[in-house]
């Protein structure tokens, strides 16, 4: 395919940089790929951003994760003037939310969630109230008495659920590649032995409901139903467009 790609750009006059193109394998297998442009092999890397989102060659996101947390805390930081105590609680509240949780959720809407993941974003969101009321961890106070004096709840997973939940949504109802993909499977695959221990948690299963996928894509293609939904699992709840 990158024979192919080189052959045709040649004939258009563009040529491919090979110390700039990289190579990295999605997979369990840690073994390098090979592949070469004039004699000259592309080097292998474990991870690259691609449209400010940092991608890894095992296809979790944890390293996303950590990367997005760190950068909102640099920019809470630097606009921490603004949350001085002189201003109202409410507009606080919402400063953090607009300024500091857009950055540390960009591209949630792909993220597929583990137990690891989820500790890291409610740590993350207590560390913002804690920071924005001047809580020192030394003054020994609980999350529970934080929350009261900021009168909040826990909701940055719900935050995030509500924007996949609004992801999915646009995309089961177009017909186009990204739809194809998620629901792609390699026709003629087989695993005939089980790797040891639990199943890798895949996209559809941190989207789908208890229902399963299908009721899912079936709710999702009547738009009036999609809005108006509101059942007890976090795909009905609060959808706005």
């Amino acid at each position: 395919m990158i024979d192919r790609l080189i052959e045709i750009g040649r004939c258009y006059g563009m040529e491919m940089n090979v110390e700039k193109t990289k190579v990295m394998k999605i997979s369990r297998q840690p073994t390098p790929v090979t592949i070469k442009i004039d004699q000259k092999q592309l080097e292998n890397v474990k991870c690259f951003k691609y449209l400010g989102s940092l991608l890894t060659d095992d296809g979790r996101c944890t390293c996303e994760i950590k990367s997005r947390i760190a950068m909102a805390k640099a920019a809470f930081s630097k606009k921490k003037n603004l949350f001085t105590s002189k201003l109202d609680l409410n507009l606080r509240k919402k400063l953090v939310k607009c300024y500091i949780w857009s950055i540390a959720l960009y591209g949630a809407e792909t993220w597929t969630l583990r137990a690891v993941d989820q500790k890291h974003l409610e740590s993350f969101e207590m560390w913002c109230w804690r920071r924005m009321e001047k809580i020192s961890w030394t003054d020994y106070v609980r999350n529970e008495e934080v929350l009261i004096r900021v009168s909040e709840q826990r909701n940055i997973l719900h935050e995030i659920r509500k924007r996949k939940a609004n992801w999915i949504g646009h995309v089961l109802r177009r017909n186009c590649l990204l739809k194809e993909v998620i629901e792609g499977k390699i026709e003629g695959w087989i695993e005939v032995t089980r790797r040891r221990g639990r199943r890798r948690k895949k996209m559809l299963d941190d989207l789908g409901d208890r229902r399963g996928y299908c009721h899912l894509k079936e709710r999702a293609l009547d738009r009036i139903k999609w809005r108006n939904c509101f059942g007890r699992d976090w795909t009905c709840r609060l959808i706005n467009y």
